[in-house]
C-alpha cells in the first residue's frame, strides 16, 4: 500500500504500446510504519520527492522536443475520452497525436484511440488509482514521441489521487460532466487548484440536469481565481472550436524578442 494515496504501488503496471505489451517493475520500496504519524509524513514526503525528480525528468524531454504535454484528469463518467477522440480525428490534419491511456484494467479506451489512427500506450495500474512519473517515463521510452507533437496523457479516472502526481505535463486539464453536479470544485479542490484549464462537457444534456454553469465556476474559482474555462459537447460538437484554438495558442512557437 502506498502511504500518500492506500493503492499498491508495489503492483507492476502493464505498458502496451500500439497493442505491443511489456512490463516493468514499479515498487517504490518504501516500508510503513503505523505507530507514529511522523514516520508516515516522511514517507509520503520520499515517495512524492521520488516522483517530483523524474517529473522534472520528463518536462526537460518534453521541453527540449518542443512537445506540448497535457495531462487529462477527471472522475470516471466525465466523457474525456469521447472528447479525446473527437480530438485526434477533428485535427488529425493540424497536429502530430500521441496518447497515454491509465487505467486500472483493460485495453479498451487505448483500442479507442487506437482507432483513430493515433500512436497509444495502455498503462494499466491495476490496483492503482493515479499514473506517475515513473510510468510515463518508461511509456515515453517506448513510444519516442517526435519534436512539434501533442502528448495526450489521459489519467485514471479520480478526482484526488492524480492531483497529488506531477507527471512532468505542461498543462493539467480537469474535465467535468454537467451530470456530476455543480459543487464538485469545492468537494476536490486540490485538483482544481493544480490545473489550468477547466472543461466543462456534455452541455447538451443541461436542459435535463440541475446543473448551474454560474455556480460551477463560482466554486472553481475560490480555490483557483486563474483557472480558465471551455464548455464543450462532443455530442453536438458546440464549444469544440474553442477548445481546439486552446491547443493551437498553447503549441505556437513564442517569437524571439
Amino acid at each position: 500500500m502506498c502511504a500518500t494515496c492506500g493503492c499498491d504501488s508495489h503492483s507492476s503496471p502493464t505498458i502496451r504500446v500500439s497493442g505491443e505489451s511489456q512490463s516493468h517493475d514499479h515498487s517504490h520500496d518504501h516500508g510503513h510504519s503505523h505507530s507514529h504519524t511522523k514516520t508516515v509524513v516522511e514517507v509520503e514526503k520520499d515517495v512524492l520527492h521520488e516522483n517530483n525528480l523524474l517529473a522534472q525528468r520528463n518536462r526537460g524531454y518534453f521541453e527540449a522536443k518542443k512537445i506540448l504535454a497535457l495531462n487529462l484528469v477527471s472522475s470516471p463518467g466525465s466523457g474525456k475520452t469521447s472528447l479525446l477522440e473527437k480530438t485526434l480525428i477533428d485535427c488529425k490534419d493540424e497536429f502530430q497525436f500521441y496518447v497515454i491511456e491509465g487505467d486500472q484494467q483493460t485495453t479498451r479506451d487505448a483500442d479507442r484511440i487506437h482507432a483513430t489512427g493515433t500512436k497509444v500506450a495502455q498503462i494499466n495500474t491495476g490496483k492503482g488509482c493515479h499514473l506517475d512519473a515513473h510510468m510515463i517515463l518508461h511509456a515515453l521510452q517506448s513510444m519516442k514521441p517526435k519534436e512539434n507533437s501533442v502528448f495526450f496523457i489521459e489519467n485514471v479516472g479520480n478526482l484526488v489521487c492524480p492531483a497529488m502526481f506531477d507527471l512532468g505535463e505542461q498543462e493539467r486539464v480537469v474535465i467535468i460532466s454537467v451530470t456530476e453536479g455543480d459543487d464538485k470544485p469545492i468537494k476536490y479542490p486540490d485538483m482544481f487548484h493544480s490545473s489550468t484549464l477547466c472543461i466543462i462537457n456534455k452541455t447538451d444534456l443541461l436542459p435535463y440536469v440541475p446543473f448551474s454553469m454560474d455556480k460551477v465556476k463560482e466554486y472553481a474559482r475560490q480555490v483557483n481565481p486563474t483557472l480558465e474555462f471551455i464548455e464543450v459537447s462532443c455530442t453536438s460538437g458546440e464549444g469544440l472550436d474553442r477548445w481546439y484554438q486552446w491547443l493551437k495558442e498553447k503549441t505556437k512557437v513564442p517569437a524571439e524578442a
